[in-house]
C-alpha cells in the first residue's frame, strides 16, 4: 500500500504544473490553515475568506518555494500576510464607513460544558495575539519551533518564551 505524498511532494508537482496536486495540497491543508485562522479570533466568514486569499496568494507566489525546504513555515508565513492585510482592510473600512446596524452570528449550539471540559477557543481569546498564533502553529498545525520561527520572522529562543507564557497563562486559565 503506498502512502499518500508528502506535502512537500505536492508542491513540487504543483510548481510543475500538476492540478491533482494542487488539489491534493488544498484538501490537506486547508483544515489546518482555517483552524489557524478561527484561532486568531476571526470570525467564520472571515476564515473562509482568509482561506481563500491565502490559497490565492499561495498559487502566485508558488515559484518562491524552493524545494528541499519546510513547506509549512512558508505557508503559515503568507497565510499571517494575508491576515494582516485582511485586518488593515477591515480597520480602513472601518473608519469610513458608520454602522448602519450589525447583524448578530447565528451561534452554533453549546455542548454541555460540563461534559466537555474547559472551553479552548475560550481559554485561546484569552491569550495574546502573539501567543495564541504560537500556540496554534505549534499544538494544532504541529510545527516545530524552527519553522514556527520561520513563519513568523522571529528567533527560536522567542518563539519558546511566548509558548512558555502561553502554557502558564493556560494552566492559570483552567
Amino acid at each position: 500500500m503506498q502512502s499518500a505524498p508528502q506535502p512537500e511532494e505536492l508542491m513540487v508537482r504543483y510548481q510543475q504544473g500538476d492540478a491533482a496536486a494542487s488539489t491534493a495540497l488544498i484538501e490537506r491543508l486547508s483544515p489546518q490553515l482555517y483552524r489557524f485562522f478561527l484561532a486568531q479570533e476571526v470570525s467564520r466568514r472571515y476564515a473562509d475568506d482568509l482561506l481563500q486569499d491565502t490559497w490565492l496568494r499561495v498559487h502566485e507566489a508558488r515559484h518562491t518555494w524552493r524545494p528541499g525546504e519546510a513547506l509549512l513555515p512558508w505557508l503559515y508565513a503568507l497565510a499571517r500576510h494575508v491576515r494582516v492585510d485582511h485586518y488593515r482592510r477591515v480597520r480602513r473600512r472601518e473608519q469610513r464607513e458608520q454602522p448602519v446596524g450589525a447583524l448578530p452570528e447565528i451561534a452554533a449550539p453549546q455542548p454541555d460544558a460540563a461534559a466537555s471540559g474547559p472551553d479552548l477557543e475560550k481559554m485561546l481569546r484569552e491569550l495574546p495575539e502573539s501567543q495564541r498564533e504560537v500556540l496554534v502553529m505549534l499544538k494544532v498545525s504541529g510545527m516545530s519551533i524552527e519553522e514556527v520561527a520561520r513563519a513568523t520572522g522571529a528567533s527560536a529562543g522567542s518563539v519558546k518564551q511566548k509558548a512558555h507564557r502561553a502554557y502558564e497563562r493556560l494552566r492559570k486559565l483552567r
